[in-house]
């Protein structure tokens, strides 16, 4: 079977709501925006490139929305949508694959839409709840080996594979904007999670209740609930034998079914996209250096 086109996409609304509706002129017809995934390039900088791109709006993703199949000259296509704000004005211009767009309440769009697809898409959107926050679960990335280590644990540091895994995810993490980063008081998620705190300029906060040799699965669970309880977007680093446990956890304390492989190796990350108390979405990440994996959505 020929590989698939991978291409990542949004529903990117505005306050109404309206809904982002694009025409491409050489297909004469009407959808939300998307695009191929470059080689090398991660699904989530795909997604937000491409919808500046099309519209010219920055955005940021929202809850996962399904993912759409279906044949392009005799293969197959696989495109990821999320849902997607803008964070700034619209500054579209005309170019060689887009000519208009339009923002038009959910009737007119769906009226619009060329395709089942993209109504499809219209009307899962609507039925979850208009807005989300992300609550990020990280697992810290390359650290050596640890019977190599001689030193006090906690100050075994991220090596260059390690460095260059907390590099990337800073992009990566800040396609959902900007979130409080908290972590492990290690030095190996501290680092991992530092370059996106530079990003975000926002300082890292240490937790002992994600801390392992400081907490267990009780401890971790009830300060992950406090974090739901504040509604505050929130990056957590936190390690192997701890992720396990918060996201099974968390997962039955909101009436959510568990993953059926809630771990992450190093580097990945799940993000819960939470309305209020409720989990609207659940999506699971790693870097390009492995082949990613993400969830069902609800």
């Amino acid at each position: 079977m020929a590989e698939p086109v991978h291409a990542a996409g949004a529903v990117l609304w505005r306050d109404g709501p309206e809904f982002a509706v694009i025409h491409r002129p050489r297909y004469d017809d009407w959808s939300f925006p998307k695009g191929k995934v470059d080689k090398g390039e991660h699904v989530l900088r795909a997604a937000v490139r491409e919808i500046e791109e099309e519209t010219g709006v920055p955005a940021r993703l929202g809850r996962r929305l399904p993912t759409v199949r279906y044949p392009v000259d005799g293969r197959p296509k696989q495109v990821d949508y999320w849902s997607a704000r803008g964070v700034g004005e619209s500054a579209f211009a005309v170019n060689d694959e887009v000519d208009r767009l339009v923002w038009l309440p959910a009737a007119e769009a769906e009226a619009r839409l060329s395709y089942r697809h993209d109504v499809d898409l219209l009307h899962d959107f609507l039925r979850g709840p208009l807005t989300t926050w992300p609550l990020v679960i990280l697992r810290h990335g390359s650290a050596g080996e640890k019977h190599a280590w001689h030193e006090p644990d906690e100050l075994r540091p991220l090596d260059g594979k390690g460095r260059a895994e907390a590099s990337e995810l800073a992009a990566l993490l800040h396609a959902y904007g900007p979130s409080r980063p908290l972590s492990s008081a290690t030095a190996r998620c501290v680092e991992t999670v530092l370059p996106y705190a530079r990003l975000v300029r926002t300082p890292i906060t240490t937790d002992a209740a994600f801390t392992v040799g400081e907490t267990d699965a009780d401890r971790a669970m009830e300060r992950v609930l406090e974090i739901v309880a504040e509604g505050l977007p929130t990056v957590l680093c936190t390690h192997g034998e701890v992720v396990s446990d918060l996201v099974t956890g968390l997962c039955k304390e909101l009436g959510e079914n568990p993953p059926d492989d809630p771990g992450l190796r190093k580097s990945e990350f799940w993000v819960v996209h939470l309305d209020g108390s409720t989990i609207a979405s659940l999506e699971r990440h790693t870097p390009l250096r492995r082949t990613g994996r993400a969830s069902a959505t609800r």
